[in-house]
């Protein structure tokens, strides 16, 4: 797996980081592990995880995700070895509407992140969310002190809209700070069904106006749901009246039923899987991509790694965008 350096830093990520909102909960500690050690079999170092990660399952521990790397970061002795994402500042689950973007707020969950990590730092870290009504100056300042102390190397926002973004970034480089160093908006090819989504207020997907600041600034881009939970891969299989209800809720659209023949003629052309198609789209853009995957298997990890073979052409992208609606502004 090609590894390339996160703009802005010297971290040297590799093209898909492996998401984990699975493991300790879904994966138990031995399935965790056997992903990750497959990861990291076929070149991967880019591990991505949540404070919260599985704190919605009633029976699995607070911070299941969090803990479950930990302790295979240090069964195995790799923390050095791995570029390490967490997310905080997530709303308490049972309070979703009560923002926690307060310096003490981050404080605290950089703090329980780093001791369920088992790590003195965290490479880089994410605002899991954005709170709209306090002002970004605020929020960049929190993280500069954060940052200068050594817990955290450089921070990123989950879940911001672009004019947030925008701000916080002016701010940053108007008062001699450090800024966000990449962006982790929802981002697929199958553009998902807003109405559908867990927390419509908080979750932010990848738009045309997004799109036209990353490729002016050229901030990098981590998407998550990054393969719209095998969409394509799924109608190809099943047919559309074969999806399961989940799926048509969150991913079918006539605007992407109408994409599919454009993405198994390109999987044709290229002898893959049409879900390789919708992970080569995002790792094929101007700007820099690495893509969170989310892979209950090592079968299915090693799937996706094949994307990495695939280039798509600017006019297979124009193709797939149909005019703009594949990057997110249908």
């Amino acid at each position: 797996m090609r590894t390339l350096p996160i703009p802005g830093t010297d971290l040297n990520a590799s093209a898909l980081c492996l998401g984990t909102n699975r493991f300790g909960s879904e994966l138990d500690a031995r399935a965790s592990a056997a992903l990750l050690d497959a990861f990291v079999d076929h070149g991967g170092n880019f591990v991505d995880t949540a404070h919260i990660y599985a704190d919605w399952i009633p029976t699995a521990p607070r911070s299941a995700s969090e803990k479950t790397l930990g302790a295979w970061l240090r069964a195995g002795r790799r923390r050095d070895q791995i570029v390490l994402a967490t997310k905080g500042g997530h709303p308490e689950l049972a309070t979703m509407r009560q923002p926690r973007l307060a310096r003490q707020d981050l404080e605290h969950d950089v703090d329980s992140s780093l001791a369920c990590l088992g790590t003195d730092h965290i490479d880089l870290y994410w605002l899991h969310r954005d709170d709209p009504a306090r002002p970004v100056g605020e929020i960049i300042e929190s993280l500069n002190a954060i940052q200068r102390i050594g817990k955290i190397r450089y921070f990123g926002c989950s879940n911001w809209r672009a004019p947030r973004l925008r701000d916080a970034q002016d701010y940053a480089s108007g008062h001699g700070l450090a800024g966000f160093v990449a962006n982790q908006p929802q981002w697929s090819l199958a553009v998902p069904n807003r109405t559908a989504l867990s927390d419509p207020e908080g979750l932010v997907v990848f738009d045309a106006e997004a799109r036209a600041y990353h490729l002016a600034t050229g901030l990098a881009v981590m998407p998550w749901s990054a393969q719209g939970q095998g969409y394509f891969d799924k109608l190809e299989r099943l047919g559309a009246a074969g999806l399961a209800e989940a799926d048509r809720r969150k991913y079918d659209s006539p605007a992407n039923r109408a994409l599919h023949p454009i993405v198994k003629n390109l999987a044709d052309r290229y002898g893959v899987a049409v879900g390789v198609i919708a992970l080569s789209y995002l790792l094929s853009q101007p700007f820099a991509t690495y893509p969170v995957i989310g892979p209950r298997t090592p079968e299915q990890l090693a799937a996706s790694v094949t994307a990495l073979g695939v280039t798509l052409t600017s006019d297979e992208i124009d193709a797939l965008d149909g005019g703009g609606r594949g990057s997110g502004s249908a």
